[in-house]
């Protein structure tokens, strides 16, 4: 199925081009996704006309991820996972644990994006790509360190920080009066 490519893909080609691929990929992803549309002369038609909008909207949001990705340049993030004496961890980081913390840092990083050849498994220092777009890449640091073994994460612990902070509301006597008579019985 030959297509003609509405934005860059990777892997297949830019803005533009018209690329031979699988009928089910183009039909199923493709052409749905709005990556592309069917080779047919009133589609070339249409795309010569749209040829330098489309273009100026690819450079625009160019643009823009790179200065995300300014922003991301050589920016750390530290993820406090449970993990054993050894430094084993339980479980894994995932792109989407890192795509989390850059969020909570106001960074919106897509986990799609965040590049890595297989689950962080160790505590240590990790340095990790991010491909925000096939020519915009960044490099950024991630910490796993060591958690001190509570399962808590921050906003449970905030929370039972501010519940032991109020005092409890005292009992009232019915409550007690009816404690001590289930316990008589």
């Amino acid at each position: 199925m030959k297509l003609l490519l509405k934005k860059n893909v990777t892997s297949l080609g830019g803005l533009g081009e018209i690329v031979e691929v699988a009928s089910g990929f183009g039909r199923n992803y493709l052409i749905p996704q709005g990556y592309a549309i069917e080779v047919t002369k009133s589609n070339l038609q249409w795309f010569e006309a749209q040829k330098r909008r489309l273009i100026a909207l690819e450079e625009e949001t160019k643009a823009k991820l790179q200065l995300v990705a300014d922003e991301l340049e050589g920016a750390s993030c530290t993820i406090i996972a449970r993990a054993t004496e050894e430094g084993h961890l339980f479980g894994s980081v995932s792109p989407r644990d890192i795509a989390q913390h850059f969020s909570q840092d106001n960074i919106d990083v897509d986990p799609k994006t965040v590049l890595l050849d297989k689950p962080i498994k160790e505590l240590g220092i990790y340095k990790v790509r991010v491909r925000l777009h096939p020519d915009v890449e960044a490099e950024v640091k991630v910490w796993v360190v060591k958690g001190d073994g509570g399962s808590m994460s921050l906003e449970e612990a905030e929370a039972a920080q501010a519940a032991v902070a109020t005092p409890p509301a005292p009992a009232t006597t019915d409550t007690a009066s009816q404690a001590t008579t289930d316990a008589d019985e």
